[in-house]
């Protein structure tokens, strides 16, 4: 069983319209809604690709029971309940809802998809105010979770009310229980959680920079192993990921660049390289999973989803190569994994 950790959860509602138009009315030709949150995205990914899941975090209020709903009404996979009357195959393990309840409302995030261009403008509401009662609760429960699961990841923003080294408790909870466990969040919380080391650290380009005040890719990379974490898995938008491990160090790239929604693309890349860690696959398994699975998102209709078909034809043609071990010399005679 994986445990995946989302905080500030949200429902996720994804407007598609033909064209948006600033400052204009715009008609919506389809809206979807799904449970949402990085970790929630990741367990839904990590299900589709055979693995128990578990979900753990904050829900509250009116969007938080629809939330939940929408997520008991999924089928194995995380796959959305009309799968089976669409004729769409349902397999995958299941996702369980460990979600711990607090007063306070769960967020909405809004997606609007301009089909004309691609492009996604997001919106994100606020999280809910959580009491120190309500941590107390939730670090109790996750105790218990984290002891009976194969890896840990610890996804997304704080809400209001928990404090800016929460991060670094739970780091230090999983290890503490012998788990591996991965961190994906961004500013203070990372700065503090990089530093009570997780096993994998998955920042993105502009996350790293801010952590290492480098931007230079490779360079960051390893200035963020040095700062704690074990590994370290940057995410460089379309053109792949950078790994930083004690076996070595990666670059991934998918074999085209990909055109569509790219909100969630980056938790199918936790998921994808999470999933790896599990199997105990090589580095450069691990990778072109990662950055297949994200491409694989961008072509689906929503967050948590990805293109089945895409994935299996990416997969291999998915290029790694090691790097070297000076940042300056990165491009010089890469070795070619795939």
């Amino acid at each position: 069983m994986i445990l995946t950790v989302t905080l500030n959860t949200a429902l996720d509602i994804t407007y598609r319209t033909a064209a948006l138009t600033p400052h204009a009315t715009n008609r919506v030709a389809e809206v979807s809604e799904r449970p949402g949150g990085k970790g929630i995205n990741v367990a839904r990914v990590l299900a589709a690709l055979g693995h128990e899941s578990v979900v753990t975090g904050f829900v509250g209020g009116r969007t938080g029971d629809a939330l939940r709903e929408l997520l008991a009404a999924e089928g194995p996979g995380g796959q959305p309940a009309h799968a089976a009357v669409t004729g769409a195959p349902v397999t995958g393990a299941p996702v369980t809802d460990a979600l711990v309840p607090i007063a306070g409302t769960t967020r909405r995030t809004i997606a609007v998809v301009d089909e004309t261009t691609g492009d996604t403008t997001q919106l994100n509401e606020p999280g809910p105010t959580v009491t120190p009662a309500e941590w107390a609760a939730f670090l109790t429960s996750y105790e218990g979770l984290a002891a009976r699961a194969d890896a840990v990841a610890l996804c997304g923003s704080l809400p209001p009310g928990i404090h800016v080294g929460a991060y670094a408790e739970l780091v230090r909870l999983a290890r503490a229980a012998g788990r591996p466990v991965l961190l994906d969040t961004s500013g203070e919380p990372l700065r503090r959680g990089i530093a009570a080391h997780p096993d994998l650290v998955k920042p993105n380009a502009d996350e790293l920079a801010q952590l290492t005040g480098s931007r230079e890719p490779l360079r960051a990379t390893r200035d963020a192993r040095r700062r704690g974490g074990r590994s370290v898995v940057a995410s460089l938008g379309a053109a792949g990921l950078l790994a930083a491990t004690p076996d070595g160090s990666w670059r991934a790239a998918p074999p085209t660049a990909v055109r569509g929604n790219p909100t969630g693309a980056g938790d199918s890349a936790v998921a994808g390289l999470l999933s790896g860690l599990v199997e105990r696959l090589p580095w450069p398994e691990r990778l072109a999973r990662a950055v297949a699975l994200s491409a694989a998102t961008v072509l689906a209709p929503a967050a948590g989803e990805f293109d089945r078909e895409a994935y299996a034809d990416l997969l291999p043609r998915v290029a790694v190569t090691e790097q070297s071990s000076q940042p300056e010399q990165e491009s010089h005679a890469p070795r070619q994994h795939r």
